[in-house]
């Protein structure tokens, strides 16, 4: 007996078939991945070492909401690209 998710899952394969990537754009997809992981991590690194030398409350929050910031920035960016890579045929 199938459950509610694998039934699901053959409707919606049904209606949108899954597309299958080569491993060109497998390997391209992890590039991406690696890279965005590493600028994510790079800004972590600094905007925590100036958290840490903030003097005051409201400068290590504005530091902390600018990293959140740009971590959704960064994270945007590398779906985008993502996107591009799945839709390339």
């Amino acid at each position: 007996m199938k459950t509610a998710y694998e039934l699901a899952m053959e409707r919606l394969n049904k209606s949108a078939p899954e597309k299958k990537l080569s491993a060109a754009q497998k390997k391209e997809l992890a590039d991406l991945d690696a890279r965005y992981a590493a600028k994510v991590a790079e800004r972590e690194i600094a905007l925590n070492a100036e958290i840490a030398r903030a003097e005051d409350f409201k400068k290590a929050q504005g530091l902390r909401e600018q990293l959140i910031a740009e971590r959704r920035k960064l994270q945007a960016e590398l779906e985008e690209k993502k996107d591009a890579v799945r839709a390339a045929r």
